[in-house]
């Protein structure tokens, strides 16, 4: 997807500072030809500065520094980044960035791009995230479409512990004032420089205030306050709770809704300016439901910078199966892949023993009743196209009352649909594509059977017989166990990292969204964002309960996680699914001094960085690792390698005495045919005396 020219004026000048606080605002007019760049200079923004400089006289360093540099072509900045890192957004020509690529202190220079959000429709059993507490004084940073912060999930409660390090702020926009911001949602701000505002959609608002949904579901997903009711049409009464549900919420709005919603995304300039300000607010956890081509961009190096504050940083793998590798594929990142589940399903039940299979929610049976074909019980003022595909609206209640409805798909949101009956009376709806495409099992306000194009011939036939009549029932779960999603984004065999590092639930997963998305306020959600959310939400639970370093938190959700069923390939799962009971005690750590991380962007440590996995690529190789035992006492570690084929896999010393706190270095060589299968990948376990077990999957290639 191009990027959005920048529209000099988007915001006032004084606006702008109070969002950004950063430098000045873009100028009142550009050239027409130019587009908005993003440029890293070297060195490391104040959250990797380990130097003798106080961190108000080394951003002072930076933004002299980037003075120069934009002096040198003559351009302003739109943004300037001085936390995450050392750089800026502007407009510039194509010889200003050539100009610039040619600048020794210039690391990168690259276009703004606008991205998708990692969801991906799937239709899978409904999952919801719980727990009664969990995450207290951790603030989570969501950097998505923004908040509804009206839910009942995000008011202001028993959240325990005040967060520690936390500084953000609760910015202002169209319809949000600081009085939005409580004791859980505790900061939000928004970035629309890089995706333009005069490519929004009329309803966007300029704030905070989420009109796609995304964001809200994925920070209900996070940390939503725990026992909010579920109400929803046709569904059973539950209990809501987050997985974090006493962390507290900082969102930060970097993605946006355009009038044609194949244009909605996430510019690289909003969402590196986002990470920028996250990590300057110092927030614990960085959720990042964005993906992004798999390479070390400018959002890859500000996530680098988010690291080294302190941040446990999760983003998503992406959701284009093998059609593309998993985004994230730097060591300071957990890149999150995802799992699903049984469907949800539905029949439509013809009569005579015909029925046709769909996707349903609902709980509740509907029927026999009438069947009525939208087109056919237009509303007066409504023409046949629009009460066909049940526009709001355009149905007569005196022809739909006490009837199920068949919608064609088009138009409008799924759920608007539905809306649209329930407000004429029906009492069901079949909702029909009227192309190739997948079907969903939404949360409708009416219980709804949406079915493929291909059996929707048959529904049609049946409506045209005199007084037909259908029933719509849910169908019983079929329990199959969760495997990795065939739309979850795998690993890249030439790299020299193991990717995606987990997998967690993206199938069907409960939150919250604005009522302007679903009548009921309530959607299921799927995609790697999804799974990331609900990692994030464990990182958060995790921190809380144990104050432990952002790589002792990476380490300790992937050396416990468990197996996948059905075992794919560890470039399809990582190292499984997250266990937070193992979590706690993980046993040993792999740790990352400070500074390794920009060694190994550097080409250092290529092999060597203490990562939980490892990837090797070369016959022969050996490779090193060191754990530090992380538990009170003193303990002997045994090894025991597992899962390979091909390969001999040899660890040595085969067992270990580390006392607490203490460290020791271990090596992996790797013997075996030069001709093996391309692939081959298995398992390095630690089983400590005290019944930990702390595992790492590695992965050969050739």
């Amino acid at each position: 997807m191009s990027a959005r020219r920048f529209s000099g004026s988007l915001l006032a000048t004084g606006l702008v500072v109070g969002l950004v606080g950063l430098g000045p605002s873009a100028p009142a007019e550009q050239a027409t030809d130019t587009e908005l760049h993003l440029v890293t200079l070297e060195g490391p923004g104040t959250s990797g500065y380990r130097g003798p400089l106080s961190p108000q006289a080394y951003r002072a360093t930076l933004t002299s520094a980037q003075d120069e540099v934009l002096d040198e072509v003559g351009a302003e900045p739109v943004y300037r980044w001085t936390t995450a890192l050392n750089g800026f957004a502007a407009e510039l020509t194509d010889d200003q960035a050539s100009l610039l690529r040619s600048d020794p202190h210039v690391v990168l220079v690259e276009e703004n791009d606008v991205r998708r959000l990692a969801g991906a429709p799937v239709n899978a059993s409904p999952t919801t995230p719980g727990t009664a507490r969990g995450g207290a004084g951790v603030v989570v940073g969501i950097v998505d479409t923004g908040i509804w912060p009206d839910s009942p999930l995000f008011a202001s409660g028993e959240l325990g512990t005040s967060p520690r390090r936390f500084r953000g702020e609760c910015g202002v926009g169209e319809q949000w004032d600081a009085s939005a911001c409580n004791d859980k949602l505790v900061g939000a701000r928004w970035f629309v420089h890089g995706f333009g505002e005069d490519g929004l959609r009329a309803s966007s608002s300029l704030s905070p205030r989420d009109d796609h949904g995304h964001g809200t579901e994925m920070a209900s997903i996070v940390a939503g306050n725990a026992g909010v009711s579920v109400q929803a049409s046709g569904q059973r009464a539950a209990k809501y709770s987050g997985l974090a549900p006493q962390a507290r919420l900082a969102v930060y709005k970097a993605c946006w809704t355009a009038p044609d919603p194949v244009d909605d995304g996430c510019a690289t300039a909003d969402v590196v300016t986002a990470i920028d300000r996250a990590t300057r607010d110092r927030v614990d956890v960085l959720n990042l439901s964005v993906a992004g081509p798999p390479g070390f961009d400018t959002v890859e190096r500000a996530l680098l910078g988010a690291a080294e504050g302190g941040v446990v940083v999760v983003g998503a793998a992406g959701n284009r199966g093998e059609h593309a590798y998993a985004a994230h594929p730097s060591p300071w990142v957990l890149s999150v892949g995802a799992t699903t589940g049984a469907p949800r399903r539905g029949e439509v039940v013809l009569g005579g023993g015909v029925t046709v299979v769909g996707a349903m929610a609902a709980a509740r049976p509907i029927g026999p009743a009438p069947l009525v074909l939208g087109e056919e019980v237009a509303a007066r003022g409504a023409t046949r196209q629009e009460a066909r595909l049940c526009m709001p609206g355009s149905l007569d209640a005196s022809r739909t009352t006490g009837a199920v409805v068949l919608c064609r798909r088009g138009g409008i949101a799924r759920v608007s649909k539905s809306d649209a009956v329930r407000q004429a009376d029906g009492v069901g709806m079949v909702l029909v594509n009227t192309r190739r495409g997948t079907v969903e099992s939404d949360l409708h306000s009416v219980p709804t059977v949406h079915v493929r194009r291909s059996v929707a011939a048959q529904i049609l036939d049946h409506a045209q017989r005199p007084h037909a009549q259908v029933s719509l029932r849910p169908l019983p779960t079929e329990r199959t166990p969760a495997g990795v999603a065939r739309w979850s984004a795998t690993g890249d065999p030439t790299a020299t990292l193991v990717k995606p590092d987990l997998v967690a639930p993206g199938a069907g997963v409960l939150g919250a969204v604005p009522p302007s998305v679903s009548p009921s306020r309530w959607d299921f959600a799927s995609g790697t964002s999804v799974a990331t959310a609900w990692t994030s939400g464990l990182a958060a639970r995790l921190l809380a309960s144990t104050h432990w370093g952002a790589d002792r938190i990476h380490s300790a959700l992937v050396t416990t996680a468990g197996a996948v069923p059905g075992n794919p390939s560890v470039l399809r799962g990582g190292a499984g699914r997250p266990r937070s009971d193992r979590a706690e005690r993980p046993g040993l750590a792999y740790l990352v001094r400070p500074g390794d991380y920009r060694a190994w962007l550097a080409g250092d440590l290529a092999r060597d960085l203490n990562t939980p996995s490892i990837l090797l690529s070369e016959h022969g190789d050996t490779v090193h690792r060191t754990v530090t035992n992380v538990s009170r006492r003193a303990s002997y570690f045994s090894v025991r390698v597992s899962g390979f084929e091909t390969h001999d896999v040899r660890v040595t010393p085969v067992a270990l005495r580390i006392r607490p706190g203490s460290s020791a270095r271990f090596a992996v060589e790797v013997t075996g045919p030069e001709n093996a299968h391309p692939v081959d990948d298995g398992w390095i376990t630690w089983l400590g005396a005290d019944g930990t077990r702390t595992r790492i999957p590695v992965v050969l290639t050739r």
